[in-house]
């Protein structure tokens, strides 16, 4: 019954023009001096009969759609109308299976993203655990408390902070994005200063080599926490005390390259294609314990949307080779004032 009443409000105007129509021939024949009433009668009562003949059968054919459309839905596939007999239902019907392909996109994106933001929030969780407890057990001993090492717990519990509240910006990247030149010397000098107390701790050592005038057109916080990442990855992989890890800028035809290279341990051939993966941690993950696989997931992404290349390369053994470059780099004179903002990274320092 829903499914005639929906098909007889959808016609109704239809209806009412056709016996508009003709009541008006009539009356124009009526006006020509045709007065013959069984006539008028016949024509009318035929056309209605044919009118009606025509809305029962478009009725009959267009059932299936009324009977789907009249159900109550049980799941989001029910809205793919599979039988259509107009150009119009045709024509429709594709346009719903884009819009559902379209939502499956946007839900197993969201479902991704999800999916990986708890299971990250549930490894780090579980990391700072350690760190945690350490500093317990460390203030449950009696005597002098020993500052540096609950300092440098504190500091990994810090950095592992850091990573979460990037993860998070990640998904707002655009809207927290902004673009500045940037001296691309003093950026690395400020990251390596920041990253002190891990030189020391580890027993190796930064060597900077970068021009004074190079500058870069890049999001500075996004590019701190980028490079600091690759400089935290290089110590940490760096298992005998006095290596360097060397971090040089050159420019060349197609911009500006960063480099940050270690004389760690490297990374196996195995893993090269899949340490950018996230939660992916690798056979030297594995050897730290320390390791959430997401560090150079977050890296990778951050460079990608600001529009820098990344390439990785490594040899087992011998250390591990990071490349950023800046196609919009530049070796022009800085501003003065730029000089204010200038930490000292050099080894004496450190």
């Amino acid at each position: 019954m829903k499914k005639f009443t929906m098909f007889i409000q959808e016609h109704m105007s239809f209806m009412v023009f056709q016996l508009f129509l003709v009541l008006f021939i009539m009356f124009l024949y009526w006006l020509d001096g045709f007065r013959n009433f069984n006539t008028a009668v016949y024509s009318i009562s035929m056309s209605m009969l044919l009118t009606a003949g025509y809305l029962v059968g478009k009725f009959i054919m267009r059932r299936s759609i009324y009977a789907t459309i009249t159900q109550k839905p049980q799941k989001m596939e029910d809205a793919l109308i599979r039988h259509g007999q107009s150009p119009e239902h045709r024509q429709m019907m594709a346009f719903t299976r884009e819009l559902y392909k379209i939502y499956q996109n946007e839900v197993q994106t969201l479902y991704a993203s999800q999916h990986r933001q708890l299971h990250f929030m549930n490894q780090w969780v579980h990391q700072m655990k350690t760190p945690i407890s350490v500093i317990g057990l460390l203030l449950q001993e009696k005597g002098e408390l020993d500052r540096e090492s609950i300092t440098e717990e504190i500091e990994k519990i810090r950095r592992g902070l850091d990573t979460v509240l990037v993860n998070a910006r990640l998904e707002t990247f655009e809207q927290d994005m902004q673009i500045e030149r940037v001296g691309l010397k003093t950026l690395v000098q400020e990251i390596v200063n920041e990253h002190k107390r891990l030189f020391i701790t580890n027993g190796v050592f930064p060597v900077i080599s970068i021009e004074e005038n190079y500058s870069v057109a890049t999001d500075m916080k996004w590019m701190k926490f980028v490079i600091g990442q690759f400089i935290t990855n290089a110590v940490k992989y760096t298992f005998e005390r006095g290596k360097k890890v060397h971090i040089d800028a050159a420019r060349t035809a197609e911009g500006l390259r960063l480099t940050v290279r270690d004389e760690g341990v490297g990374i196996p051939a195995s893993d090269l294609k899949r340490i950018t993966k996230p939660f992916f941690t690798g056979e030297n993950g594995r050897l730290t314990g320390e390791s959430t696989g997401m560090g150079l997931y977050i890296a990778t992404e951050v460079c990608q949307r600001l529009g820098h290349r990344l390439t990785i390369e490594s040899q087992l053994g011998a250390g591990t080779t990071v490349t950023v470059l800046f196609e919009n780099g530049e070796a022009g004179e800085r501003d003065d004032t730029e000089d204010d903002r200038r930490t000292d990274g050099s080894d004496e320092d450190l």
